[in-house]
């Protein structure tokens, strides 16, 4: 496999390893880019872009709590933005900051 085969979920960005990227379960990816706009709208704007009844593309469940759709067909509940986003604000490879209000 190369590096390009690995594709976000959200946006399909192909991965180059020059920007971060978090892994769901079975090898769902969500980028650094969509995850910011992930946490911006859903934790702090409270919104809710995915349709009643849609399973988290990262966890594999049906949550009632917001999630956020992606440009590319991928949804990802509010419990996985914040877990996402508290993973990858710890990271010390990636400059990357949880968004603030």
């Amino acid at each position: 496999m190369q590096l390009s085969d690995f594709l976000c979920d959200f946006c399909h960005r192909a991965w180059d390893g020059a920007f971060p990227m978090v892994e769901g379960h079975q090898g769902s990816l969500i980028c650094g880019s969509c995850l910011t706009i992930a946490y911006t709208e859903t934790v702090l704007r409270n919104m809710n872009s995915a349709p009643a009844n849609t399973k988290c593309t990262m966890c594999l469940e049906e949550r009632p709590d917001n999630m956020w759709m992606g440009e590319a067909g991928g949804a990802a509940c509010e419990r996985c933005i914040k877990q996402g986003a508290g993973r990858l604000h710890k990271d010390e490879d990636w400059d990357w900051k949880k968004p603030v209000g």
